[in-house]
């Protein structure tokens, strides 16, 4: 099949490269003129494990190619994916819909044929139903069907995601529509992967529902964390014991500095935007959106209280920057705030991440930025591991604490057993577990 991906940013991307790697012919388009050039060359605009083999690969083939002629790329595709951004509004926080309009008119300008349009981006319920009028109203006369598929991608492993997902949401009411999402996805049959066919409306919503789930569990067991550390319990012991519980699972209970990145945060939101203008309070997801807030900075503040109080003169050291392992995002990363709170309090920062310095530069100008775990504890007040990235996991203790003023370690990804740590003399601090001075 003729595939067009209009946007080429973090899913558009992924999705247009293993659409190829399935064997269509997609064409990635993208208005940014340097990224296509960059893309062209085999040069990627974000780190996803993977992801240049598999569009160089994909490229080499002749079926991944990448242009910022939207027109022609439309033109005599069999679908037409919308994978552009949806951020935040500024100003009252719902997502900003001006670019999948703006996709949606460029498309009906380009069509002539009949054409399925596919809603990727994460996008509020109704959205489908705008992008079909303007469609209507750009191309009258032309038969087009609306489809919602919204991306359920892990950054970090998306590649695995989009080719062994654990189910593909299809929102379509036309016959011809639901007959081509399954020749796009027909390379999929084979993993058995569920395919769940439901209303676009519905599919809009799913996207939506299943992240404020995630957040919510990630701020609750951050929440039971907190208790852990009053009453002298271990959190790793509790999320064990209750995500063995096959009702509930073990995934999403790490407790740890709160969620970000480019999905959670700005989902959440547009979620309680929408509940509120249909007067559908969600009091649940507006708790976990306002503690996870909260929780970022308060993490800056464990690590002064960790150094007995008092940051003002004093160094940290930072590993870990992006909100997660295995990606270059800084979008939403607990870091911002913790970082921040720690310059309020007068404590230099120093920093390292495998892969998101070049990011976090321009967020925050004013960290010290080193080129590893070793170099920021080199004369440090206290390193404060912020993101589990694997290269945090063995490091040499023994090493990264000659280097530092004080043998203090404040790990709030608890990668480390307290005990191990503790003999070798350093003192530790962790999350909603007893930690060993």
């Amino acid at each position: 099949m003729k595939i067009a991906m209009i946007g080429a940013g973090y899913v558009g991307l992924v999705s247009g490269a293993c659409f190829a790697d399935f064997g269509h012919d997609v064409v990635c388009v993208d208005l940014d003129q340097a990224k296509v050039d960059a893309l062209r060359g085999g040069r990627m605009p974000i780190y996803e494990p993977g992801l240049e083999a598999l569009v160089r690969a994909n490229a080499a083939a002749g079926r991944l190619s990448f242009t910022t002629a939207l027109a022609e790329a439309a033109a005599d595709a069999d679908a037409i994916f919308i994978a552009v951004g949806t951020p935040s509004r500024r100003g009252d926080g719902h997502a900003d819909l001006s670019y999948v309009y703006q996709a949606a008119r460029d498309i009906g300008a380009a069509i002539s044929r009949p054409t399925v349009v596919v809603t990727k981006s994460t996008v509020p319920v109704g959205t489908g139903d705008e992008v079909e009028r303007i469609l209507r109203e750009v191309a009258p006369g032309v038969e087009v069907a609306v489809v919602s598929n919204p991306e359920f991608l892990r950054e970090g492993a998306a590649i695995g995601d989009f080719k062994r997902p654990d189910r593909i949401v299809i929102g379509a009411e036309d016959a011809r529509a639901k007959e081509v999402m399954h020749d796009v996805y027909r390379p999929l049959y084979l993993n058995a992967a569920p395919i769940l066919f439901t209303t676009r409306r519905t599919a809009e919503l799913i996207k939506y529902a299943a992240n404020a789930f995630l957040a919510t569990k990630i701020t609750f067991i951050n929440e039971i964390a907190d208790l852990c550390e009053a009453v002298g319990a271990d959190v790793k012991d509790v999320s064990r014991g209750i995500g063995l519980d096959n009702r509930i699972g073990a995934k999403f209970l790490h407790a740890g500095p709160g969620y970000g990145g480019s999905c959670f945060p700005k989902d959440t939101l547009a979620l309680l935007k929408t509940a509120d203008d249909y007067a559908t309070p969600m009091r649940i997801v507006e708790a976990t959106a306002a503690v996870n807030d909260s929780r970022k900075r308060a993490m800056g503040r464990k690590i002064v209280t960790a150094m007995g109080g008092e940051a003002r003169g004093k160094t940290v050291g930072l590993l870990g920057l992006t909100f997660k392992p295995n990606t270059d995002d800084m979008r939403d990363a607990p870091s911002l705030a913790i970082v921040q709170a720690l310059l309020d309090a007068g404590a230099t920062v120093r920093a390292y991440d495998p892969e998101g310095i070049e990011a976090a530069r321009a967020l925050m100008p004013d960290v010290s930025y080193c080129d590893s775990a070793y170099a920021v504890a080199d004369g440090a007040d206290a390193v404060a591991i912020v993101t589990e990235w694997d290269a945090f996991r063995a490091l040499d203790l023994k090493r990264l604490v000659a280097a530092m003023n004080t043998k203090l370690l404040v790990d709030l990804r608890n990668i480390y057993d307290p005990e191990d740590v503790a003999r070798l003399g350093i003192e530790y601090h962790c999350v909603g577990r007893p930690g060993v001075a």
